[in-house]
């Protein structure tokens, strides 16, 4: 019996190590190739050891500078997108939480789950001309907007879950002090559910800074991402320089890699404790 848990433990280690190594391979690739001679890049067998360079990271400032133009774009983008979708998730999981009498809330539930399943390229081409006679298009604000709302329905479920876990005697006890609902949701229930609104942001800002669709569709120059740039890139006229192309990936992946990490025990720490308080 014990030798055949240990056998379970170590094909369960395998398999994590495998799916590890087959997510991590394709950006080791890239991060390390950004760094490569170009003549080295693609080299089979390929060069473990080589000696590092910067001249793909400079190319990349002194061609494309449009690039940096789009991270600033993506910064302010994604920045926007979090800070209102955590926001509404907030107020919407308040509602749905402390108002669960209401029928209309309890039938719209489905809603929020059935819209989240809509693939996006659904919604573009009946949103294209309504951003258009808005005056929306190729503005910062149009992207905020939609990607905050794409993810306003799995951030309202997920701060429902958690303010469900804040005592409603807490609530009472305010009302019986004159406190109103918003005086409620900001000094009591806000600082006990920050785990989860960073977890919403968390998701947030993975999604805006990385998403492609909506802004290929809704911008065109002003408000230019940095993935947008990336595939640019690799359409461009003069053929692919992968070693820019790296090294413009390295940059772009570097600012939500760090958030991530950084919030890793937040995120890590407020799912759990969503998932398992009763």
């Amino acid at each position: 019996m014990r030798s055949r848990r240990l056998a379970i433990g170590a094909g369960k280690m395998l398999a994590v190590a495998a799916i590890v190594v087959w997510s991590l391979f394709p950006i080791g690739f890239i991060v390390l190739s950004s760094f490569k001679p170009g003549r080295e890049i693609f080299a089979v067998p390929p060069e473990l050891f080589f000696e590092p360079t910067f001249e793909h990271y400079a190319s990349l400032w002194q061609r494309w500078p449009a690039f940096f133009d789009g991270l600033v774009n993506s910064l302010i983008i994604t920045t926007g997108a979090t800070a209102l979708a955590v926001m509404a998730s907030l107020l919407a999981g308040f509602a749905y939480s402390r108002y669960r009498g209401v029928r209309f809330l309890e039938g719209s539930v489905m809603f929020l789950i059935g819209s989240r399943l809509i693939p996006p390229i659904v919604v573009t081409l009946p949103l294209f001309p309504v951003v258009n006679r808005l005056g929306l298009n190729d503005t910062h604000l149009v992207l905020i907007l939609l990607y905050a709302t794409f993810f306003v329905s799995l951030g309202t479920l997920l701060m429902r879950t958690f303010i469900d876990q804040v005592p409603r005697e807490l609530d009472e006890a305010a009302v019986l002090d004159g406190a109103r609902p918003l005086t409620i949701l900001v000094k009591i229930i806000l600082p006990l559910v920050a785990p989860g609104m960073l977890a919403v942001a968390v998701f947030v800002v993975v999604f805006a800074w990385n998403e492609f669709l909506f802004a290929y569709i809704f911008t065109a120059n002003h408000a230019k991402t940095a993935p947008l740039v990336l595939s640019e890139m690799i359409s461009s006229i003069d053929g692919v320089d992968w070693g820019v192309l790296f090294a413009a990936s390295t940059v772009q992946l570097l600012p939500v890699l760090v958030f991530v990490v950084l919030m890793n025990r937040f995120l890590v720490a407020g799912l759990t404790a969503g998932a398992t308080k009763g």
